[in-house]
């Protein structure tokens, strides 16, 4: 997919616009924030150019967005993200208590692969796309200082996985997971400390490790996130500034 778009159809020379029509008034949208739902209706209309097959996940609150292999929805997941890419990523990553729990019963879904589009657009409502990445959920996400993963916290409350800053790695504070091992370590630190979830954490990842070695034949051998949790504190400790133009 990452070549079709970027080579192929060489999407990051393409211009666009994100018009709205009602009655006879016929407007150029210039809110950035509508941008990344439109990137995911964009690209449903560019798979069904391209004759790709492929059914929608009923379920809009966990990835993916796609399954690409109607017949066997454990391979071929697709989630579409979109970001400013004048700011740091503002996307979700998935309600933490929803997802784990939903890896444990399709542990699958740690392979789904995330489209994500940097894209900017000019105070004319002129839409570009800066860069395009095909990723894992390990390689988007990281810890923060008082979590072993990076979380959206309101009033003491745990709500969702935050993405990191990937495509940096000369100025932030805390690099990205080098595994999925490590990312279901920090998972497994954080259903601990969650008040919320503390009560599944004696048995959260032996279920998980149960369902994987089901589903691929496979057991994962899982850090301890104490020996392993201070290889992610980046050395140079200084905070990412967002680019401007």
């Amino acid at each position: 997919m990452y070549n079709l778009l970027v080579i192929d159809d060489k999407i990051l020379e393409l211009h666009g616009q994100i018009r709205f029509l009602l009655g006879d008034i016929d407007i150029i949208v210039k809110q950035k924030d509508v941008v990344g739902n439109i990137m995911q209706e964009w690209v449903k209309g560019w798979l069904a150019n391209k004759k790709v097959e492929y059914a929608l996940n009923d379920n809009s609150q966990m990835p993916p967005d796609f399954y690409l292999n109607p017949s066997n929805k454990t391979i071929g997941l697709l989630e579409v993200k979109a970001f400013n890419r004048n700011a740091s990523p503002g996307f979700d990553i998935a309600d933490f208590r929803m997802y784990i729990d939903e890896i444990v019963k399709k542990p699958y879904m740690l392979d789904v692969d995330y489209l994500i589009f940097g894209y900017d657009m000019s105070d004319d409502g002129v839409v570009t796309i800066q860069d395009v990445w095909i990723k894992k959920v390990w390689e988007i996400t990281r810890r923060m200082k008082d979590w072993p993963i990076n979380l959206q916290i309101k009033d003491k409350v745990v709500h969702k996985i935050r993405p990191a800053v990937w495509y940096s790695t000369a100025r932030v504070e805390y690099n990205v997971f080098d595994t999925k091992e490590d990312f279901i370590s920090a998972l497994e630190e954080a259903v601990y400390q969650n008040p919320d979830t503390r009560d599944r954490a004696g048995t959260w990842k032996i279920k998980f490790l149960d369902e994987y070695e089901k589903q691929y034949g496979v057991r994962l051998d899982i850090p301890r996130w104490q020996n392993v949790s201070n290889s992610y504190v980046s050395s140079k400790k200084v905070p990412y500034k967002h680019k401007t133009k």
